[in-house]
């Protein structure tokens, strides 16, 4: 899980990841959209693989990232137990004033 949590913690990986819930893309797509060289992208891209947020299928010479949804429904999961969402809090005590 600690992969998940360094792939995720690069704001040009998170909106990488943001771009591939809209639909897979070719990494010349991905490249286009940032204004960095092609080696940055690719180990941009290589990282969320890496983790197993992204899995990659070849389309002749181009190669086609897709979202791993289930990995990063985990990490999602994971980050929600982390803070707590979901579970009952007692509602904090009043406190009397006196007069």
């Amino acid at each position: 899980m600690n992969g998940v949590f360094k792939a995720l913690s690069h704001p040009a990986r998170r909106r990488m990841i943001a771009m591939l819930r809209e639909r897979p893309l070719a990494s010349g797509e991905i490249a286009a959209a940032f204004d960095m060289a092609w080696p940055t992208v690719t180990g941009h891209l290589t990282v969320l693989k890496e983790a197993g947020l992204v899995e990659t299928e070849r389309a002749g010479a181009a190669i086609r990232y897709r979202l791993n949804i289930s990995a990063v429904e985990e990490a999602a999961a994971l980050i929600l137990a982390l803070i707590g969402a979901g579970e009952a809090r007692p509602a904090p005590a009043l406190q009397e004033k006196t007069p």
